[in-house]
């Protein structure tokens, strides 16, 4: 890619895929991006020459996201941010909507847990890169990953347990 247009072209939606499912709030996801996408332009010519400027992009948004300044607020999840992930889909079995509680569930963790959930399930990333994204040892990704699995398995049994009642 040579020109940044054109890599902007190619990669926008995807970055802003991959930030929405960081963020949790298509909004908050859009901030982010903006800033990234400001950052990027303005180093392009350092950055285009780096061997996969799409990786380093992506990686400038997950530090982005671990360092946004406006979280002084508990993040409430927003149940539109599904909807404009994915298009509805009527549920045959009428039962909990997974995929809206496990969503909800990833927006209460905390961030770098959230962010190691992320890129483990969503980038299908293995321990070593997350820890070089997370900028930690892949002992602590281990862990976060297995507090967050933990953290979600019971608020998801949780939740299943006062659906019954």
């Amino acid at each position: 890619m040579d020109t940044f247009e054109a890599f902007l072209a190619e990669r926008l939606d995807p970055l802003l895929r991959y930030a929405t499912t960081l963020t949790c709030d298509p909004h908050q996801a859009q901030d982010i991006v903006q800033e990234v996408v400001l950052r990027a332009q303005q180093r392009w010519d350092r950055i285009s020459r780096v061997d996969l400027p799409a990786a380093y992009v992506k990686r400038m948004v997950t530090n982005e996201f671990l360092s946004w300044r406006r979280r002084t607020r508990d993040l409430v999840f927003p149940s539109t941010a599904i909807a404009e992930l994915t298009p509805a889909v009527a549920d045959p079995t009428g039962g909990v909507d997974d995929r809206e509680v496990l969503l909800a569930g990833i927006a209460r963790l905390p961030r770098k847990q959230r962010a190691a959930v992320v890129l483990r399930y969503y980038d299908n990333r293995t321990d070593a890169e997350i820890a070089e994204e997370l900028r930690c040892s892949a002992v602590t990704v281990r862990s976060h990953i297995s507090r967050a699995v933990a953290t979600l398995r019971a608020q998801f049994t949780a939740t299943c347990a006062m659906e019954a009642l």
